[in-house]
């Protein structure tokens, strides 16, 4: 189904059925902005970044499987708002009829909401409300409403846009209220109604305004800046999932750093990550400095952001130096150090992960990225044996190439010669460890011997010393001293 064919659907429902529907929001302010700016803004399609990775994988065979991979990582879907003048479950439930049920429909009964999934397409039918907020929480009490007073109700005015679905599929005239299109066209973001109002109300929304000012390159008009600063606190009544959620959606738009800084600067990291406003600030001691370490994480992030899509991956970027103020020390004759970040910086992962409601899953995932981080700059000197890079291999898993895109991106130097020369390491220790894969079949390595072979021939039972025995073929594998190989592992059991 194309989204032409959708809306044609859409609108000869909404003629038998004689209820208004429009579509609201991200669709109309994306096809104004293509319309003022080309595709550059376009969900829709690739972006010219990710055409270049996929040009890069065809020439060059990466890690994690090459080109399948990054176009399987970047497929894009359409998330398309609509709102009726009517019931907004009743609509979706009469589509789902006309489709034969090809779709999947959940409703939400209190907000009179219902997400139809199909194919590529995440599709939401909300009927037209207003709402009024307790000040203890961010749930709303919710009325029915116009389609004019539901857009009142909105975070910003570039998202407070409708166009009515006609019969024949086509697009009524944009109904704007509060300048959406004039902001548009100023690239700034300010919300249709007072903004401490706007933001008190829902307080998520200071979050959401960070991460449109870095998905659309826009700036925050000036009061709106100062509301959310006036109303950081407020965030405290939003539930952790939901701060998480949001959060992840800023850290996967083009740009990251745009929204960071808003966050840092506007005292919002204060409510949920305090760790990342630590990062901030330079020491000198005895006229010896160290770089902005919060500069730095951001710059890592955005780098992150030109090689992959992986919210995580890039949330891995902004915690890989959160150590460093834990163990920031002046030493005399070497200058600053921040000897084991690497290992504290774990740790305060995994607090951190609980705090967010993060799942154990992705914790550990940031976690051992963290962790490893520093490892691959010790094997960069070509005496370096293949014995610490099989150990690398082995640790990573399947984490490996997402180390090397972390390790990359941390390389963050403005001298062009510097940074050229570092990344042709990077490539030769990439090629390297390759060939140690390919070379020892280190790929979901484990002792060739099992278990229950081990018992066998040792005449053992099921106990800790089969454990054992198993760990020293590996290590010894790992140390070079025999082959990954069966013959070779059953003789050294021998």
């Amino acid at each position: 189904m194309t989204v032409q064919s959708l809306f044609t659907l859409v609108g000869t429902i909404s003629e038998r059925i004689h209820i208004p529907i429009y579509v609201v929001g991200g669709f109309v302010r994306d096809k104004l902005l293509e319309d003022m700016y080309g595709n550059t803004y376009s969900e829709s399609r690739l972006s010219v970044i990710e055409e270049n990775r996929i040009q890069a994988a065809l020439q060059k065979d990466i890690i994690d499987g090459g080109v399948e991979v990054i176009v399987e990582e970047i497929k894009k879907t359409f998330d398309i708002d609509f709102v009726v003048e009517g019931s907004g479950i009743a609509f979706a439930t009469v589509l789902d009829e006309a489709l034969e049920a090809a779709g999947s429909l959940v409703p939400f009964e209190q907000f009179d909401t219902a997400r139809y999934v199909l194919d590529q397409f995440n599709i939401e039918f909300a009927g037209a409300r207003k709402e009024a907020y307790d000040r203890t929480s961010r749930k709303p009490q919710v009325q029915e409403a116009t389609i004019e007073e539901d857009l009142s109700r909105r975070d910003f005015t570039v998202n407070a846009m409708a166009q009515q679905i006609r019969p024949d599929g086509s697009l009524g005239g944009v109904i704007d209220l509060f300048g959406g299109v004039q902001d548009i066209e100023k690239k700034i973001l300010k919300t249709p109604l007072n903004p401490d109002e706007t933001f008190s109300e829902d307080p998520l929304r200071m979050i959401r305004a960070a991460r449109f000012a870095a998905k659309l390159s826009f700036e925050l008009d000036t009061e709106t800046y100062a509301a959310i600063k006036r109303n950081a606190e407020r965030l405290s009544i939003v539930s952790k999932e939901r701060i998480l959620e949001e959060f992840l959606k800023l850290l996967g738009t083009p740009q990251p750093s745009i929204g960071l800084w808003i966050l840092h600067q506007c005292g919002l990291f204060a409510h949920f990550l305090p760790e990342v406003d630590a990062l901030d600030g330079v020491e000198e001691t005895y006229g010896h400095s160290h770089k902005n370490n919060l500069s730095h994480t951001f710059r890592v992030v955005d780098n992150l952001a030109t090689r992959t899509n992986k919210p995580l991956l890039r949330y891995a970027g902004l915690m890989h130096d959160i150590g460093k103020p834990g163990t920031k020390e002046y030493i005399q004759g070497r200058g600053w150090a921040f000897d084991m970040h690497e290992h504290l910086g774990r740790k305060i992962v995994r607090t951190v992960g609980k705090r967010l409601r993060m799942s154990k899953h992705d914790t550990e995932y940031v976690a051992h990225l963290v962790r490893w981080h520093q490892q691959p700059i010790h094997l960069m000197d070509s005496e370096v044996t293949d014995t610490p890079v099989r150990r690398l291999v082995v640790d990573l898993g399947d984490d490996i190439d997402d180390l090397l895109k972390l390790c990359r991106s941390d390389i963050t130097t403005g001298n062009p010669n510097k940074l050229s020369r570092r990344l042709k390491n990077y490539d030769v220790l990439e090629a390297r460890i390759i060939e140690v894969i390919e070379k020892d079949k280190l790929r979901a390595f484990q002792s060739p011997v099992r278990g229950e072979e081990i018992m066998e021939i040792c005449g053992l039972k099921p106990g800790p010393t089969i454990g054992k025995i198993k760990h020293a073929i590996e290590e010894a594998i790992l140390e070079g001293e025999i082959p990954n190989e069966y013959d070779a592992a059953r003789a050294y059991l021998d």
